[in-house]
């Protein structure tokens, strides 16, 4: 999974099979690439406001996949240059690659750990040594949640993982939108590493249930809080993304 969307961002470590079950999903769903970079994108806006607007300075990134041009520390560190900032990801090779990106920098860690797993994630002796628990913290699961199904309980998880942080904590959610024009990856990624599975707004939401939505709440990813980068004539895209606040 991680290598593909690697392939999508323009990335050279994925290998001939990802790039080829890439193809036959770009064939058959078109915007994938455009939806990635648009993710992409409201990731770091997203991150702008955090560490600009509300001030977070401890950066949760689960899920986070392989390392690329611009990557969570780099873009919370523009607004907050004291940021700290923990990568969690269950694959090895992202683990790997993550690490040795950050072997000198002392204020970004690189863990395994596994939404499925809240209690695991905020008990790693790596999050409780480099964050203070008892400050607000943002936590990124973008491009992630669509890949888990329903059985794996992720709203339940998420609401877990938001439980165990303190008021003022917030969460970053970017996630496929449900529509007939997808139901091709839910074939294609059958044969990845994890399935696809976009879901209704209305599922989307209640990842956010208990939190207060930042303005605009849950729309288009290139709909949210738009910069200079984004064009009224972009295409929309299938994912739809918010970010919420712990009061």
């Amino acid at each position: 999974m991680a290598r593909m969307h690697d392939y999508y961002l323009g990335g050279k470590d994925n290998t001939l099979i990802d790039r080829a079950c890439a193809d036959e999903v770009l064939r058959r769903v078109p915007l994938t690439r455009e939806t990635a970079w648009a993710n992409r994108r409201f990731a770091a806006r997203a991150i702008a406001f955090l560490a600009g607007e509300r001030g977070i300075r401890q950066f949760l990134d689960v899920g986070v996949g392989l390392p690329s041009r611009d990557n969570t520390h780099e873009m919370a560190r523009r607004a907050g240059p004291d940021a700290r900032v923990i990568y969690a990801d269950n694959d090895p090779v992202v683990l790997a690659h993550a690490r040795a990106l950050l072997a000198r920098d002392p204020r970004t860690r690189a863990i395994a750990g596994d939404i499925r797993k809240p209690g695991d994630l905020l008990a790693d002796e790596q999050v409780r040594d480099l964050f203070d628990l008892s400050q607000p913290v943002a936590v990124l699961l973008t491009s992630l949640l669509h890949h888990l199904p329903d059985s794996a309980e992720p709203h339940q998880a998420v609401a877990a993982l938001m439980a165990g942080l303190p008021p003022g904590s917030c969460l970053v959610i970017s996630h496929a939108r449900r529509e007939p024009s997808l139901l091709p990856l839910e074939f294609i990624y059958e044969r990845a590493s994890a399935p696809a599975v976009p879901r209704s707004p209305a599922a989307i939401a209640e990842f956010f249930a208990g939190l207060t939505l930042a303005e605009p709440g849950l729309v288009g990813v290139r709909r949210w809080r738009p910069d200079e980068l984004t064009l009224p004539c972009d295409p929309d895209v299938p994912m739809l993304g918010a970010v919420g606040v712990k009061t």
